[in-house]
Formats: structure tokens, sequence, C-alpha cells
């Protein structure tokens, strides 16, 4: 896991949820996280929220038009020099454009795509607005996990359209994962899910939130109006579980201080959820 790192191009620079129901899901994180929400940016895309921590930035929320039928998802952002390459590149690598490239104000250029797997990713040319300011730390983004059923093609399409530097840490039918490297640390990772994913979740990113204490965290999920998909379980790089807000959208929550090591090596997602422990079987 690892700190902010502005420089990496194709290296994940943002989050936001787009949500259904924007005061629900402000009410939610705030209290699951203790972040605070910034709501000076209500001007911005119909009322843009941004989540703080401790004064750091740490995530952002936006109301879905509802007429635009999306699911409530966590949406990660990529970040590129030049939005217009990046567009075109895109749709080179077989990617389908749905948003922008749209100048946000003074703070940057901001696209959303989908990837050959139909993930959606977003792409981000700062300005005034670079993303992050820090990350793993508890409350804060701590990894980005893309789930796909298409993972050769997936692997191929970020290397193409953000100038991935891919590394295999797995690769047999048990465990095929990927993660960009740069000078050996790694900032994001692609999970070859199509072993255990049920089919009605699709390709998706996942982000991982740093929890100080997991297990009480998925309770308060539970209180707050969440789902639990996975219940909490140790692993490689900490105790993880797998939850949903009130509407829907998933994210895992982890506690890297709680790494249970083991004779592999170790990954930012383990053995465990490549096989999809704690997940029902794909029929």
């Amino acid at each position: 896991m690892s700190g902010v790192r502005d420089d990496v191009i194709g290296a994940p620079c943002w989050t936001d949820l787009g949500t259904s129901d924007l005061a629900k899901a402000v009410h939610f994180y705030t209290e699951l996280f203790g972040w605070q929400a910034d709501r000076g940016d209500e001007d911005l895309a119909g009322g843009y929220v941004t989540f703080r921590s401790g004064g750091a930035r740490v995530a952002g929320a936006v109301q879905y038009d509802a007429s635009a039928h999306a699911p409530d998802a966590w949406n990660v952002y990529l970040r590129t020099d030049d939005a217009d390459t990046t567009h075109e590149r895109i749709a080179e690598a077989g990617g389908v454009n749905t948003a922008g490239p749209s100048e946000i104000g003074s703070t940057g250029v901001a696209g959303l795509a989908e990837d050959v797997g139909g993930a959606q990713v977003g792409y981000w040319e700062p300005d005034a607005f670079a993303g992050f300011t820090e990350l793993a730390e508890p409350g804060e983004a701590a990894w980005f996990e893309l789930y796909t059923r298409d993972f050769e093609r997936a692997v191929e399409f970020y290397e193409r359209a953000f100038d991935w530097h891919t590394e295999r840490i797995g690769d047999d039918d048990v465990f095929r994962y990927a993660v960009l490297s740069d000078g050996g640390e790694r900032l994001a990772g692609i999970m070859d899910a199509s072993r255990w994913m049920p089919h009605e979740i699709p390709s998706h990113w996942e982000v991982y939130f740093d929890t100080a204490d997991v297990d009480a965290a998925v309770g308060r999920v539970e209180e707050l109006g969440g789902t639990v998909l996975a219940q909490p379980e140790a692993s490689t790089q900490g105790r993880t579980a797998w939850v949903t807000d009130p509407t829907g959208a998933s994210f895992r929550l982890i506690d890297p201080r709680t790494i249970e090591p083991h004779d592999g090596d170790p990954v930012d997602a383990d053995s465990q959820r490549a096989s999809g422990e704690g997940m029902p079987e794909v029929e």
C-alpha cells in the first residue's frame, strides 16, 4: 500500500461516489469514517461534496441524475497529463468513452470510460486540484483494485490506454493478478474475478479504505443501513471485509496493521480473495 504518487501517469489520483441519494451517502460515510463533508462545490457538477479526514481530501460524492439509471458506485480516476490523448487511446485500446473530457472549472479535466470488460474508469488531468493529499491512513483510501472477468484483455487495455507498467504476481487458475508498478512500488491491481464473482456483479473497480478496526466498522456499516458482502477475514495485507453503503455502492475495509504473514509473496490482494473465499460460488 502506498502514499500519494502524483508523478506517476496512470496511477489512481482520486475517487468519488456516484450516488442516487447524496444526503443518505453523506450521513453514512461521515458516521462510518468520521469524515467531514465540504459542500463548497455544490454548484459544480450538480452539487459535488468533498470528504475530508483531519483536513486531508480523501474522496468525493455527487448525486447521479435519476434518468441515467446508473448503479451507485465508487469511481476511480487515473492520472493523465493529456486528457484528450487519453480519450483517443481509450478508444484505440478497445474501451468506450462515456463522458468528457470536460473542464471542471479551474480544477482540471475529467473523463469517464468503460474498459474492455465494461468496468467504469475515470481519468483526471489536474490543474488546481491534483487529487488525494494523503493515502493509507485510517479513514483514507489505501488500495485500488479492478475485478474483471476478462483478465488478459484488461491488463492489455490499461497498459495501452494509461501507460501501465504491470507486474504479474500470480498467473494460474487459482490466483491471477497484476499490479501497476513504479520503481518497485505497487499502486493498483487487476484481479481475475471470473471464477468467483457472482454473475449479477459486473466488472468494476473497488476502493479499499483504511480502517483501524475492521470488525467494529462492519458492525457500524450494518447499524447505518449498509450490507456485508464478505465478513472480516485475515489476509497478507491486513484484516479485510467487503461491504456496501445503504444504496448499494460497494467498497472494501482494510486494516494493514493486522497483517497475517504466509510463505507466499505478500500482495495487495491475496489468494483468499482470488479464490473467492467468503463469496458465493459462480454456478
